[in-house]
């Protein structure tokens, strides 16, 4: 029990103190308890007892006192040397070497965000590293060992040639690691973070299979390869990309997409053989439907950017698809008269489903997994800032933003992101009334207005894109430099892969990412990236959800598991 006396030795010292103050009082107090004629020398106070509240008041404050120092000390994040996460209140500051466990409470500068008067807040998370993760040859290098090339992993010298004239010499871990694999005849499933060469990991190897004779296409034969993509923008961009690596193989490219009618899907399809189809899902399940085209030769069959194609929106139609074909489940399947199609799936993110729908296709024994370990993390070589600003200020923010972007960095691409088609068309037109060039991009546009955007963007011929999600998916943008979050992404996949927009292999300057976070979901979403960051763990809910198979030959599947690691580069 705490009495007077003792909670008087608790109080600080001083003409201010408590206890000089009630000093005269408590003598009062004890002359009185010890009868008119005084107290006996040397004769103990009396214990005087105080009031339950406070009691209650008194330890409060000592326990507050004593959280208050504790929280002083939990809060020396910053240290001399370089900042990880840098904010508005110094006090929060974290350095590079700072970690804090999953147990441990961790102190966020947007712990407090969704009350008003947080409006002005702000927090960096700063890149840690000068160039993107996935490059295999400067790691290579800094620990003195010689990457892999093309050649050593097998290319022909036309392929190899043609990624001379790209102005690509080396190959980043995840291809070295694919192509190895594919060449094999293994069906493989690769989870890398955005801009890590995952196009080229299954493009090269699936053309030099067709060029080595595997297949003698005839015109109605159908497509010896087929790419599936979620939009149109990446089917042709793709296109883009496999045409110039195709030409001197003698092979032959066609793409076809949505919204412009079959009639001009079923001319593609009957221009002769077709050795790389590149579709989307919605083109290709109404063309089979028609019997434009037939699955029953293909070599190989890719699904990129998974996240999207396993979507309730898609998830139909890809399984329609996925049953019209022939998969291998095994690399002796890939050779012979009776040869199926290898399978090959790439995206930045998993959701749950990939596994339990793969399996009705194709043993999930038979698919060699190739994963970044950078895979759902934040990227580290990216700048990313999140400010809390009013939801009326967003605009003039915005604004004042790109009038200084134009300004500072003329010719630097811009994409500026929403959440929704009708916000991109009023964003374009305050952009219009103070005089910003610009163009749009979203999925309401017809065919032939979309046709074109993100190419004449790519070309440099517009520095401003204002764009939904359609364009986070895939599209290659080394010459972004900034992109702006004007609506916050509504899931942290999404987030990812809008980051993933700059920072890529092959891009000059590494960018930076902007946040605008106005509403309380959006708070939710910060603090869990916040908190990503400073425990230097992976987003929370991104696991990829690839369950186990449930019938393999273990002998035969260590025996495959042997013969790849002998061939394939591996990287620790």
């Amino acid at each position: 029990m705490l009495t007077l006396s003792s909670w008087f030795r608790l109080q600080p010292r001083g003409p201010d103190s408590p206890a000089f103050r009630l000093g005269p009082l408590l003598r009062l107090a004890s002359g009185f308890s010890a009868g008119p004629q005084g107290s006996a020398p040397g004769a103990e106070l009396p214990v005087i007892r105080i009031p339950h509240k406070t009691q209650q008041r008194a330890e409060g404050r000592l326990k507050g006192a004593a959280a208050a120092a504790a929280g002083s000390r939990a809060l020396r994040l910053a240290r001399p040397g370089r900042l990880l996460i840098m904010g508005k209140r110094p006090q929060l500051n974290q350095h590079a070497g700072c970690t804090f466990g999953k147990l441990e409470p961790v102190p966020l500068v947007s712990k407090g965000w969704k009350h008003r008067k947080a409006a002005g807040d702000y927090f960096v998370i700063n890149n840690m590293r000068s160039q993107p993760p996935g490059l295999a040859e400067g790691e290579q290098q800094q620990e003195g060992k010689k990457g892999p090339t093309f050649r050593s992993l097998g290319l022909c010298t036309e392929l190899r040639d043609a990624l001379g004239t790209m102005g690509i010499s080396q190959p980043t871990r995840v291809q070295a690691q694919s192509i190895a694999a594919l060449l094999r005849g293994r069906n493989v499933l690769c989870a890398a973070e955005t801009g890590s060469g995952k196009t080229l990991s299954y493009l090269l190897p699936l053309l030099q299979t067709l060029a080595a004779g595997r297949r003698d296409s005839r015109a109605d034969d159908g497509p010896s390869s087929l790419v599936l993509v979620p939009s149109r923008e990446l089917a042709e961009q793709l296109q883009r990309v496999a045409r110039p690596l195709a030409a001197g193989l003698g092979l032959t490219v066609q793409t076809v997409g949505g919204g412009r009618g079959m009639g001009k899907v079923k001319l593609t399809l009957s221009r002769g053989p077709i050795h790389l189809l590149i579709s989307t899902p919605g083109a290709l399940w109404k063309a089979l439907r028609r019997d434009f085209v037939s699955l029953r030769d293909l070599s190989y069959l890719v699904l990129d950017e998974a996240d999207t194609l396993f979507d309730e929106s898609f998830v139909d139609l890809l399984e329609d698809i996925l049953q019209r074909s022939q998969i291998a489940a095994h690399p002796s399947e890939t050779r012979g008269v009776e040869r199926k199609a290898q399978l090959v799936v790439t995206g930045a993110t998993f959701p749950g489903g990939v596994g339990e729908l793969l399996s009705k296709v194709t043993d999930l024994g038979s698919i060699t997994t190739i994963k970044s370990k950078g895979l759902h993390h934040l990227m580290p070589h990216v700048k990313q800032k999140f400010m809390k600003v009013k939801r009326t200020d967003k605009a003039s923010d915005l604004l004042q933003m790109l009038k200084e972007l134009v300004a500072e960095k003329a010719g630097a691409g811009v994409l500026v992101f929403c959440n929704s088609a009708p916000t991109v068309n009023w964003l374009g037109y305050v952009l219009e009334d103070h005089g910003i060039k610009h163009a749009r991009l979203q999925g309401s546009m017809n065919a032939e207005k979309r046709s074109g955007i993100f190419c004449t963007f790519q070309h440099g011929l517009i520095d401003i894109l204002l764009c939904t999600d359609i364009a986070s998916r895939g599209l290659d943008t080394q010459r972004v430099e900034v992109v702006i979050n004007y609506d916050f992404p509504p899931t942290l996949c999404d987030y990812i892969h809008r980051a993933g927009r700059v920072g890529r292999v092959g891009s000059k300057v590494l960018g930076t990412v902007l946040s605008f976070v106005t509403h309380p979901w959006e708070v939710e979403l910060v603090q869990k990236i916040e908190t990503a960051a400073r425990q230097k763990v992976i987003l929370p809910g991104l696991e990829s959800a690839i369950k186990q198979p449930q019938k393999q030959n273990i002998p035969e599947l260590l025996k495959d598991q042997a013969e790849l690691s002998s061939e394939c580069p591996v990287f620790e």
